[in-house]
């Protein structure tokens, strides 16, 4: 595929067919994300793979349990189920629909991957700098090879928890889970807020002339409400 190809269809695939990944295609998408660049060149980010392992089992129960309690108390919160989520073919419902089957099937992913860091000083905000870019490179190299997969923090409410299951040393910390598989549906592009609004030039809210998408991009209607006002007042 085209690099621009991969970028533009790499959606966050919550559905998987029960197929497991095999060995090398594993480690393209690992070899992709160890390519990716971090702090001083430090290279901290570190990767667990979760399949069929005794620890991988225990750690995937503990997932699933985790995942469905979170969701279950979000859309009640949230009203997923109210209003437009009344109507199973809106947006809101549909959403609800593949986020309840992801919960429900999540300890089931043929593969999950716990993006860990070792820290070499206290927890600083910017330590996200030096394993995110390693997330990104294996979502798109997944999607490169047909794969599918998506990123979450659900884990964090049982971090603790899940470090002891699967020997995590304490300078260790897991920064986001992953799951991987191919799609049960099929890719297809993303839909993103306009270059427009996105990119300025020489100043906040001034206008770039060439960030102008390409012909035919399509738009998402989602996110923060939109305003003429770009400083948002």
């Amino acid at each position: 595929m085209e690099f621009v190809d991969v970028v533009t269809t790499a959606r966050a695939i919550r559905r998987y067919r029960d197929e497991p990944v095999p060995d090398d295609d594993l480690a393209r998408m690992f070899f992709a994300a160890s390519r990716a660049p971090s702090g001083s060149n430090r290279q901290t980010f570190r990767f667990v793979v979760l399949r069929d392992g005794p620890r991988a089992v225990e750690a995937r129960a503990l997932l699933g349990r985790t995942f469905r309690e979170l969701w279950a108390a979000k859309r009640a919160a949230d009203g997923y189920d109210a209003g437009s989520g009344a109507d199973p073919s809106s947006p809101k419902a549909r959403m609800a629909g593949t986020m309840q089957h992801f919960v429900d099937h999540v300890d089931r992913a043929p593969v999950i991957v716990l993006a860990c860091l070792l820290r070499h000083r206290d927890p600083d905000p910017t330590e996200g700098a030096s394993v995110y870019p390693a997330c990104q490179n294996l979502l798109l190299a997944a999607r490169d090879l047909g794969y599918g997969g998506v990123i979450t923090m659900w884990h964090k409410f049982v971090e603790a928890e899940l470090a002891a299951v699967v020997g995590l040393p304490e300078q260790a910390t897991i920064s986001a889970v992953i799951t991987l598989g191919r799609p049960a549906g099929h890719h297809g592009p993303v839909r993103r807020r306009p270059l427009g609004e996105l990119v300025f030039e020489d100043g906040w809210g001034e206008s770039a002339v060439w960030a102008v998408d390409p012909p035919g991009t399509r738009f998402t209607s989602a996110g923060p409400p939109r305003r003429s006002d770009p400083a948002g007042t």
